[in-house]
């Protein structure tokens, strides 16, 4: 068993199919996306830590010295121990393949250990992610899924920055797909149909 820990919700799946990762926005937790992904992949396993930070009384993945400016030490800290967590448990589960689903808060850790671990998740879906840094290159990316959905009009997430995470992305020679909505940062029915789309061949 892996010793980084959360607070989480599991569903074992059925041997040899992936594992799903989800990863709640700021101020949610473990359920905020358990169901949803329980019937993305009825066979997978589910997995849903809650995050370790809290911020006012709001569960994060990492800190944040104010909106958009993040705590670098703690995002490096929150990487690692996420990147352990993620593979002890794909190693328990015995999981074909290592899946992963983030929003807002939850894209950003999601998106960095994909930035830093590149071999450790084979698709990642990224809802409304905001890195407002120029991630280091990394090759173990060549060939990885990522589908990263986003709102034009994201106060939070800004158009620019959620581009310039995508064209980061084909650079390492990922394989990307970018579903954008006219709104700012609230999940859209185009969103949720794209993310079925994006998860289709896992099931």
């Amino acid at each position: 068993m892996t010793n980084a820990t959360y607070v989480h919700r599991v569903k074992p799946g059925a041997p040899g199919k992936p594992i799903l990762f989800t990863f709640h926005g700021t101020g949610g937790d473990e359920n905020q996306f358990f169901d949803f992904a329980s019937r993305l992949l009825p066979e997978a396993t589910i997995v849903s830590p809650r995050g370790d930070v809290s911020e006012y009384g709001a569960a994060r993945f990492f800190r944040r010295t104010g909106e958009g400016v993040y705590d670098m030490a703690d995002l490096a800290r929150a990487t690692e121990k996420m990147a352990t967590y993620v593979k002890g448990l794909a190693v328990d589960h015995g999981a074909s393949q290592v899946l992963g689903l983030g929003f807002s808060n939850g894209a950003n850790i999601l998106a960095n250990v994909l930035i830093e671990h590149g071999e450790l998740f084979d698709a990642a879906v990224l809802m409304h992610p905001l890195i407002p840094f120029q991630p280091r290159d990394n090759e173990k990316l060549d060939g990885r899924r990522v589908l990263i959905t986003a709102g034009e009009r994201d106060p939070i997430s800004p158009a620019p920055v959620t581009k310039a995470l995508a064209d980061y992305f084909s650079r390492q020679k990922a394989e990307v797909r970018l579903d954008w909505h006219s709104g700012g940062h609230d999940i859209r029915q185009n969103e949720i149909e794209a993310i079925h789309s994006f998860f289709a061949p896992y099931a």
